[in-house]
């Protein structure tokens, strides 16, 4: 069962109410960033519980929590209502299609709406019960627990109706809900067993990594002998961090598993090149996370961020602290390294402080990306805008010597300022252009002439001047550029 929901709305509380899981106090900033799962077990059988990130970076990891759930709970708060990510949701519920509660918390909000919710709700094609529709919806709170006795029947009797069974007694299928590198145990990967079961000694392969099973943790990292379906586990050992998302399965030996990987991985990867147009700049950067659910998430949002003025190319991105081949990295393509809940020792730190290498850590996403959308705007080009001043027409002509003129006009438009640039119209036409060497008014220097008033002007450029013509006059400034 997979609980979903828009940050903020109580998905993790929630589970906390249900049994004392603690999962808010380990995550930070009060938000959870990648798949966790939890078991409880009631009367009338286990409940296995997948808690899905609700923040905007996280869409993948949502769809993929759904995806291999029975059945979803939608958190949605009772005092905020449907939020972009709640309905986000509803279109992977829809999408997958399978059975889900609405469990309205918050309800002992003074400003709790549930009925409103519940209107939000209908027009966007999702009716409960009380409204006519088929959705089961409950009241609930994490916070007193109210109507969560209730919910977790709910659940279950749900699981009753949709006849969700498995077989035991086959070899164990499932699929890697996360993945990190354990500085440790190695490669390791939380597991949800889909069907069959799984002891000690089976070989498990994915389409990129394969394990000889010798240990089973599970949600609690507790040893345990066998895993059956349904079950979170938690496997260390891999030949490599395996793919989130990738299903796994049993095999007979490590031989058929290694050839199953390379089966999965015929088709070879190629690098995307990236197209470097004018006035872009490159910022390089070298990603490392916890986990490679985390990694997916902070691909994927920076992605999003412009880069029409400046490129963010990732030239590494894997899990796993910060290390030595990182930093030699950086220094050759002076890259930015961020780092995401992972650490680097003091002597990686004084190599990259000698040898002026920037490393970013930081343990809330959306941090992370604020701080590179910063470094994006330092680095952005300065533009050249054109800021029109105001026009002038031409009344005489004095002396011209060179490329200079001295010639005497009425401003008909706005203002002209001392050392503005000029365009020359004829006839509507533009036929030149130069630059005001001196601007006088009543033979006196002056640095301002307002519309109305008459002026005599020292020009310099290449075109002469004569009567009747019009004159633009403009200044160019240097600004910071925008991403």
């Amino acid at each position: 069962m997979v609980v979903l929901g828009h940050i903020d709305h109580g998905k993790s509380s929630l589970l906390e109410a249900i049994k004392d899981f603690r999962i808010t106090a380990r995550e930070s900033g009060g938000i959870t960033q990648h798949i966790g799962a939890y078991q409880i077990e009631e009367k009338k059988g286990k409940i296995t519980f997948l808690d899905t990130p609700g923040h905007e970076a996280f869409s993948q990891m949502r769809s993929r929590g759904a995806k291999i759930a029975d059945i979803a709970v939608l958190v949605i708060d009772a005092a905020e209502g449907l939020k972009p990510q709640t309905k986000e949701v509803l279109l992977n519920i829809k999408e997958v299609n399978i059975p889900f509660i609405v469990a309205l918390n918050k309800i002992d909000k003074p400003e709790a709406n549930p009925e409103k919710v519940k209107g939000e709700l209908s027009k966007e094609g999702f009716s409960v019960e009380s409204m006519g529709g088929k959705i089961p919806s409950i009241e609930i709170s994490a916070k007193t627990k109210k109507g969560i006795p209730e919910l977790l029947e709910l659940i279950l009797l749900i699981s009753e109706m949709e006849e969700l069974k498995a077989d035991l007694q086959k070899p164990a299928e499932g699929v890697v809900i996360e993945s990190y590198l354990d500085s440790l145990r190695g490669p390791t990967a939380t597991l949800l067993l889909t069907d069959g079961h799984l002891k000690r000694g089976d070989i498990i392969a994915t389409s990129s990594a394969y394990v000889k099973v010798k240990n089973i943790e599970n949600f609690q990292k507790k040893q345990i002998e066998k895993a059956f379906p349904s079950d979170p586990i938690i496997i260390f050992g891999f030949n490599r961090v395996p793919k989130v998302g990738e299903e796994f399965k049993v095999f007979a030996d490590l031989e058929s598993a290694e050839k199953h990987i390379k089966n999965s991985n015929k088709e070879t990867k190629t690098s995307e090149a990236i197209e470097i147009s004018e006035g872009q700049r490159i910022l390089n950067l070298i990603i490392k996370a916890d986990v490679l659910g985390s990694l997916e998430a902070i691909e994927g949002i920076l992605k999003s961020l412009p880069q029409e003025r400046v490129v963010l190319k990732i030239l590494k991105s894997e899990v796993g602290n910060i290390n030595e081949s990182d930093i030699k990295l950086a220094l050759g393509s002076r890259a930015t390294v961020l780092g995401f809940r992972v650490k680097t020792d003091q002597i990686i730190a004084r190599i990259a402080e000698r040898e002026k290498i920037r490393i970013m850590l930081f343990d809330v996403i959306y941090e992370l990306v604020e701080d590179v959308r910063k470094l994006m705007e330092k680095i952005v080009l300065f533009q050249e805008v054109r800021i029109d001043l105001g026009k002038a027409k031409v009344l005489a002509k004095f002396l011209t010597d060179k490329n200079r003129q001295i010639i005497g006009g009425r401003v008909t438009e706005g203002e002209i300022k001392k050392g503005a640039l000029i365009e020359v119209f004829r006839n509507e036409e533009k036929i030149g252009q130069g630059r005001m060497v001196n601007l006088q008014k009543n033979k006196k220097d002056a640095a301002l002439i307002q519309k109305g008033e008459e002026c005599g002007i020292l020009f310099e450029g290449e075109i002469k001047i004569e009567e009747g013509d019009i004159l633009a006059f403009y200044i160019e400034e240097r600004v910071k550029g925008q991403l």
